[in-house]
């Protein structure tokens, strides 16, 4: 499991000012729920503002969080889902959204939390999305990501 060496966040900080959008794929509902509820609730307990859209996948993410920071978003939660097939689709997929995200947020100077599962199967995303029973839960993790960040960026601009 990948949990890992992960940092221990357990005081949440006051996000109040900060506008963050959370964009979430369509795929693999039940896993993308989970994520979105975690990212929520971590916002929602930081006090910052935020909203939801939707996109159609994970390929979508970057150019919706590109038009976020462009709407004066201050931080983007990306959430997806890719479960690995039988064809390369997978590689082309899971890369484009890395580089497409980690692209947006270097031309913006704003972060975006990276919550999009690479999978070999469904249970793996069922352990990581935060539901009743889930070891990990990505999307609370990707939003307390942003948010820290934000913060941190805000604080360098003074």
């Amino acid at each position: 499991m990948s949990g890992t060496g992960a940092p221990n966040t357990p005081t949440p900080v006051d996000a109040s000012g900060l506008s963050v959008v959370v964009i979430a794929g369509t795929w693999h509902d039940t896993i993308t729920d989970g994520l979105i509820a975690g990212a929520r609730r971590v916002l929602d307990a930081a006090g910052a503002d935020h909203r939801l859209v939707r996109v159609p996948g994970s390929f979508e993410l970057a150019v919706a969080a590109q038009a976020a920071f462009a709407g004066g978003a201050d931080a983007v939660v990306a959430l997806g889902v890719i479960i690995r097939g039988g064809t390369p689709h997978f590689d082309f997929v899971a890369a484009a959204a890395t580089d497409g995200l980690t692209r947006v947020s270097l031309d913006a100077g704003r972060p975006v939390g990276f919550g999009v599962l690479t999978l070999d199967d469904e249970q793996q995303g069922l352990d990581r999305a935060g539901l009743e029973g889930s070891t990990e839960d990505k999307g609370a993790e990707a939003a307390d990501a942003a948010v820290r960040t934000a913060l941190v960026v805000r604080s360098l601009r003074g």
